[in-house]
């Protein structure tokens, strides 16, 4: 792993990476491969990362109801500026700076940032390129976006759309679950606008 032997908590001496299939499903500390015609029984495949209606609960849930999850949602990230950055209105734009991904190997054809909580949006710049549909990493992006007049905070958003065209949702309220998996709600960051 990154050049030098995978550790024992990553899974040594050998383990199974599968691109675009969930992190769980990366088998660690893999013995031995078998093929069948049905999904492991194992605790992990048949009672854990699966995704319920909002309103299940650790009294109604049944495991057995849902499939295992298998690839994850599209998601975004703003990795600067952070939180309860303060920002002085005289530069006249802030720089945004993330990340955004897919699973199953969906690129990102796009992401757009909003400073406004999301009425108002603009186009991010992706970095490199993609190969749409064998999309294995995080696509980074950027955009410089002028700052608003007048404003004394902003909220900052992110969304991404991929390859298939899905996006994220607003809020977590429709897609929340309990086990809190599939979480990928628009990412926000809130900061401050400081004026001479």
């Amino acid at each position: 792993m990154n050049g030098v032997p995978i550790p024992r908590d990553h899974g040594f001496p050998v383990r199974l990476v599968a691109p675009g299939v969930v992190g769980a499903r990366n088998v660690k500390w893999l013995k031995k491969i078998v093929s069948s015609k049905g999904e492991s029984l194992s605790h992990w495949q048949q009672n854990d990362y699966k995704g319920f209606n909002p309103s299940v609960d650790w009294d109604t849930v049944d495991f057995k109801s849902a499939p295992a999850i298998q690839e994850l949602p599209v998601t975004s990230a703003i990795c600067e500026p952070a939180e309860g950055t303060v920002i002085a209105a005289d530069e006249g734009e802030i720089s945004l700076k993330g990340y955004a991904w897919s699973g199953g190997g969906r690129g990102i054809v796009r992401v757009d940032v909003s400073l406004d909580g999301g009425k108002t949006w603009q186009v991010a710049n992706l970095e490199g390129e993609d190969k749409l549909h064998r999309a294995w990493a995080w696509k980074l992006w950027q955009a410089t976006v002028p700052l608003p007049e007048g404003k004394d905070s902003l909220q900052i958003c992110v969304k991404a759309v991929d390859s298939s065209y899905n996006s994220q949702p607003d809020s977590v309220d429709p897609i929340w679950n309990l086990r809190g998996v599939l979480s990928n709600a628009w990412h926000r960051v809130n900061v401050k606008v400081e004026h001479d």
